[in-house]
């Protein structure tokens, strides 16, 4: 796991400030950028669980990879990856909301879709859903739900997409643009997904405005943190047989947890080692499918090799 004391010792030139994450930690650049160090922290529950093999650089270097490939739908804030865990962003201004985007009626959470239409709710997050709908249902249309952006230590707080604006979170100009660019990006990455023998079920967004006020992607984009991934081939036949579909992402710990009877409240289990090795090899099997890559983990530790890489990336970028 990479300590703070990793980029701290190191002292490169020109980092600032940290700002501890529980999956990535961010350091100040100067004009305005963020140097973004990704780790191998696994977070669920709103909780730290523990760490998982190759995770952060497996997250680091997919998001590069969607965020290339969706540069066309929507503007971004990547700048460079000088290092498998490392990605140097512009600083945007974050809006209060996140956006998640669901493909599918599913989840084992209190507040997912699934769970609160089981219960009989048809109107949730400002939303209409039909009746007849079972568990793992593709919706008839993607679904967009926002919520507040949580602070450190508070949960994510459920919104309509009316109180969006009402409440003055976000201007309705801008709010339009975010609900375009989260339904184009969500359709283009199910495309993507599907061509890689995945389904994408649900992802979450994130969106800031640059200093011309433009609507940016940031954050990470369609990682199995930040999405639900299925395998293709085996939904249909799952679903037949009334299991749970093969998980890609780390839904994978969340059931097992369920099974276990932790929702969230008190102290989580501790993540097994041979979970976790699973869980690593299904993050490396969704790089691999969609980027056509071999993922090889770097061999030094991590905290050296940072220091080594982005030095040298910072020294080149600042030469005149």
């Amino acid at each position: 796991m990479l300590e703070r004391t990793d980029l701290d010792r190191a002292r490169l030139p020109g980092v600032g400030a940290l700002r501890r994450g529980k999956v990535r930690d961010a350091y100040e650049l100067a004009d305005r950028r963020l140097l973004l160090v990704t780790t191998d922290r696994l977070s669920a529950f709103d909780r730290v669980l523990g760490c998982v093999p190759a995770k952060g650089q497996v997250l680091n270097q997919l998001s590069a990879w969607w965020f290339a490939a969706l540069a066309d739908v929507v503007p971004h804030h990547l700048l460079a990856v000088p290092d498998p865990n490392v990605s140097v962003v512009r600083e945007c201004r974050a809006l209060p909301v996140e956006v998640v985007v669901r493909g599918y009626i599913t989840g084992v959470t209190s507040t997912s879709l699934w769970r609160q239409y089981e219960q009989g709710r048809r109107e949730m997050y400002g939303l209409r859903l039909p009746e007849g709908l079972a568990k793992n249902d593709r919706l008839p249309a993607p679904v967009v739900t926002p919520t507040t952006k949580a602070l450190d230590g508070q949960h994510d707080e459920p919104l309509s997409p009316a109180e969006v604006t009402e409440r003055g979170l976000v201007s309705q100009p801008v709010w339009d643009q975010v609900l375009d660019a989260a339904v184009a990006i969500f359709v283009r990455g199910q495309q993507l997904a599907h061509s890689s023998g995945l389904v994408l079920v649900d992802t979450k967004y994130e969106f800031g405005l640059d200093d011309d006020g433009e609507v940016v992607l940031i954050d990470e984009v369609h990682t199995p943190d930040s999405s639900r991934y299925w395998e293709a081939a085996t939904l249909e036949d799952r679903r037949a047989a009334g299991d749970e579909p093969d998980s890609a992402d780390k839904e994978l710990v969340r059931r097992r947890y369920a099974e276990q009877g932790y929702r969230g409240e008190g102290d989580p289990p501790p993540l097994e080692p041979q979970l976790a090795e699973l869980l690593s090899s299904r993050y490396i099997s969704v790089y691999e499918r969609l980027v056509g890559k071999t993922f090889v983990p770097a061999a030094e530790p991590a905290g050296r090799r940072i220091e080594t890489t982005v030095r040298a990336w910072l020294e080149e970028d600042e030469r005149p």
